[in-house]
């Protein structure tokens, strides 16, 4: 079991998270195409190193966090709050 750092709750199960998306994706404008939706919510760089993702603590403060994490090892770099 890995342990996430959630920053309002400390070391965390990594199963009390659930995964929200890439951070630095944009997410398109309201009157997008249904095919621009589809291509922000499904297609996915995947791309090897370090990513930064977006955790929601959904079994604990059910908080939003930043984590910055490497996809090879699955090592966590850093978690930050995300801005209210």
């Amino acid at each position: 079991m890995q342990k996430f750092p959630c920053p309002f709750c400390g070391p965390r199960a990594d199963r009390e998270f659930r995964y929200g998306g890439d951070a630095g994706k944009q997410r398109p404008a309201r009157d997008c195409s249904d095919a621009e939706w589809a291509r922000y919510r499904y297609q996915r760089a995947n791309t090897r190193g370090v990513a930064r993702e977006l955790w929601l603590h959904a079994d604990g403060c059910a908080r939003w966090i930043e984590i910055e994490r490497d996809t090879t090892t699955h090592a966590v770099i850093a978690a930050r709050p995300l801005a209210p």
